[in-house]
């Protein structure tokens, strides 16, 4: 359908479903930033506003823009006719590090992946939403700590910190969107010789201490680049023809 028009609602209205963002309350669920009835036949996707953010737009023919950090956006220097959109925490928990069904496919998990840890918002009446998932249980192809570190430097172009752990090969691991004493526990306790994350949080040492349990803190804006291409992939896999821009 390459005649299809595209308008920003349009894409809001896909990611909204992708994202699940019913599970967060209004304040959090993002969606359009800016309203447009621009067609949509190149769409740009940034983690935040840059200095050359304008003239990026106008290089590259941009009719929409994704930001995951719309917040510090000068909306004087972007053209009035281009639609904007963003997403923050449902962009962080379903395409970066967290209860994450692409990444999963990525690390060659065997079985579908099982919630670990849960948060929860309410509604603008202090309803309870749908609980959401911290992180997932993988099962995965058995390997010694360096085969699965050499995937995750892969996968992410890297790594800020790894911690070997006690476990001889890897089965189970933990990815996991926070790092506390109680969630690194819960992994160990299930089964995950291994704990991947964005950051490493001191806090949690002892834990990781004491249960042996391997870590990868993969760094945050690492994990957000992974994401960003992810989301790109999404979009482009929606509507072929749409030219997608990743900054």
């Amino acid at each position: 359908m390459s005649n299809q028009t595209i308008l920003p609602n349009d894409i809001a209205q896909f990611l909204r479903t992708q994202l699940s963002v019913q599970q967060y309350s209004a304040t959090e669920r993002g969606g359009i930033y800016r309203a447009s009835n621009r067609p949509v036949a190149r769409l740009g996707l940034a983690l935040e506003p840059f200095p050359r953010l304008p003239q990026w737009l106008v290089d590259n023919q941009i009719d929409a823009l994704w930001l995951h950090r719309p917040w510090h956006l000068d909306m004087n220097t972007i053209p009035a006719n281009i639609g904007i959109l963003h997403h923050h925490l449902p962009f962080d928990e379903h395409l970066t590090i967290g209860f994450n069904l692409r990444l999963a496919e990525r690390l060659n998990a065997q079985t579908p992946p099982e919630p670990l840890g849960f948060k929860q918002a309410t509604d603008e009446a202090g309803m309870l939403l749908p609980p959401r998932p911290i992180g997932m249980l993988l099962s995965v192809p058995e390997g010694e700590f360096d085969a699965h570190l050499y995937k995750a430097r892969d996968e992410f172009k890297g790594y800020d910190r790894a911690e070997m752990g006690r476990h001889p090969t890897i089965s189970r691991v933990a990815v996991v969107g926070a790092m506390t004493d109680a969630l690194v526990r819960e992994a160990a306790n299930r089964g995950a010789q291994l704990y991947l994350t964005g950051q490493y949080r001191k806090p949690a040492q002892e834990a990781v201490n004491e249960v042996g349990i391997a870590v990868i803190a993969l760094g945050h804006r690492r994990t957000e680049e992974w994401g960003l291409q992810a989301l790109a992939t999404l979009i482009q896999a929606q509507w072929p023809a749409l030219t997608v821009m990743r900054h």
